[in-house]
């Protein structure tokens, strides 16, 4: 025997024995619970896509459970499936379907499944959702496989860690320059060339052939561009409409006069593209969107009402964000340089009739004041009393939930009318009462009843909003309290004519 075999022989006879304990711990990790087999892990399969109309889910699907499956081999088995269809990489595990079916499962030791494999990170993770999600996974003693990785992901290895978090940014910063490069494209393509950039046409409109599609690979696919071009049917209506608004008609005057001459509203119309609309008729607001619609001038407008990102619940921020969309101003418009379309108002109509305020008494608009906006309530039907101008005079009424721009009921209650000038004097005497009422203080009443005096009136109508008191006018007994029903009650006005609901005393505006 050689002097190195010696060597080794001596190595081999001093090489510690694992002891019974080291063998026996070895043995059961390798029949830990979980493995079938042989040592077969039991794997869950997620994988997710976006859009059904551009990307194919079919396709999508068999190209993520395909890299799944090649990362497992070897390891284990696919057991179970869990695949989003139509949801954004945005949304939290929580609020997708089949994640969410997903994270319900793992509590359940029955599950069958002992691993998650993951095809592609983007198609599971953004953000930060993998460091809200990796701590559950952990919980609950299931292993988390990943391409990115080549193979499990360990909770407590740093440089994994980093990986994760670089591919969370990677995977939001894809989203963020997507929707840059989208808006600026829109905004581009609406300023420089009107093009028409989809969803219903106005009402008055209807879409027209407008050529190949200007993208070459779009025209190659049978793509084709639209424009609005006006509708013989509602377009005169529409211009009809910008007609009465510049003739000094209020907008709820216009509703009734279309519901009153039976014309189709927008939604009954064109029922195809409004199948979630009631279509039973004109409404106010209606009347005022087709009014304030600068596309009527044969402009293309577009960002007049963005959609933004804000949290589902501020309390919760592990539920994400969700779309809202909020009217933009004017001046966050974009605007073609050039005619689109066909106008069915001039420019500078349009303008005119959103300056175009309809005549509601002797007094102009700016000359109005309400001091008491907000704070009387209906006795009838609980309302807020809103703000009106009665005989030259602020006053507060009550339509009991009637609009002016729909016919009558003749079965509901006659209008509610109190005059401002019927109520401020009796003001102070009901922060008296409120303060004494039953012995019971109300916060901040102590001010009140040292308001007494006629140069207090603004100061206590401040304290009144401050403390969230209600002032509760009943028509039948023209009486106002402040507070409940059991509250003390004062009667404003001695005249019945100056604030019984009698709809002829009043002038009725529109």
């Amino acid at each position: 025997m050689g002097i190195l075999a010696a060597h080794v022989v001596l190595a081999d006879a001093q090489r510690p024995v694992p002891g019974m304990l080291a063998q026996w711990a070895e043995g059961l990790s390798r029949s830990r619970p979980g493995r079938r087999g042989g040592g077969v892990l039991r794997f869950a399969f997620y994988g997710r896509v976006s859009t059904e109309d551009w990307q194919d889910p079919v396709t999508s699907h068999a190209r993520q459970l395909q890299q799944a499956m090649m990362l497992v081999a070897g390891v284990g088995i696919i057991v179970a499936e869990f695949f989003d269809i139509g949801e954004s990489r945005e949304l939290p595990w929580a609020r997708r379907p089949q994640s969410a079916a997903l994270v319900a499962a793992l509590a359940d030791p029955e599950r069958g499944w002992d691993a998650i494999v993951i095809g592609e990170y983007e198609r599971a993770f953004y953000g930060s959702q993998y460091a809200s999600m990796a701590p559950l996974f952990e919980h609950y003693g299931v292993s988390l496989w990943m391409p990115e990785v080549g193979g499990r992901v360990d909770w407590h290895a740093e440089d994994h860690e980093q990986t994760m978090v670089a591919l969370g940014l990677s995977s939001k910063r894809e989203i963020t320059r997507t929707r840059v490069r989208v808006r600026t494209a829109m905004a581009a393509q609406t300023l420089e060339q009107g093009r028409y950039l989809g969803g219903r046409p106005p009402y008055g409109y209807r879409l027209a052939d407008a050529g190949p599609h200007p993208n070459k690979a779009h025209a190659a696919w049978g793509r084709r561009a639209h424009k609005l071009e006006p509708d013989p049917a509602t377009a005169p209506v529409v211009m009809w409409m910008f007609g009465q608004r510049l003739a000094g008609h209020s907008a709820a005057r216009i509703t009734r006069a279309l519901n009153d001459a039976g014309v189709p509203c927008p939604s009954a119309a064109d029922p195809g593209r409004n199948p979630h609309r009631t279509r039973t008729g004109w409404t106010l607001r209606t009347v005022a969107a087709i009014l304030a619609n600068p596309r009527y001038t044969g402009r293309q407008v577009w960002n007049r009402q963005p959609s933004e990102a804000v949290l589902v619940d501020p309390a919760n921020t592990g539920l994400g964000h969700k779309q809202v969309q909020r009217w933009n101003l004017p001046e966050g418009w974009v605007i073609s340089k050039h005619p689109a379309h066909a106008a069915l108002v001039s420019e500078a109509d349009f303008i005119a009739a959103q300056d175009t305020t309809a005549p509601r008494g002797p007094a102009g608009p700016a000359a109005r004041r309400y001091l008491l906006a907000g704070l009387i309530a209906c006795g009838q039907c609980g309302r807020r009393l809103e703000s009106c101008w009665s005989n030259g005079k602020p006053a507060y009424r009550c339509r009991h939930g009637y609009s002016s721009a729909t016919v009558p009921d003749l079965a509901r209650p006659k209008n509610t009318y109190v005059r401002e000038d019927l109520v401020l004097p009796h003001l102070a005497a009901l922060a008296i009462l409120l303060a004494g009422h039953a012995g019971r203080p109300v916060r901040g009443s102590r001010g009140l009843a040292q308001l007494t005096g006629p140069d207090g009136t603004a100061a206590l109508i401040d304290q009144l909003r401050a403390d969230g008191v209600v002032l509760t006018y009943d028509p039948d007994g023209r009486t106002l309290r402040a507070g409940g029903h059991e509250a003390p009650s004062l009667t404003v006005g001695t005249d019945a004519a100056d604030s019984h609901p009698r709809q002829d005393k009043v002038r009725r505006t529109a």
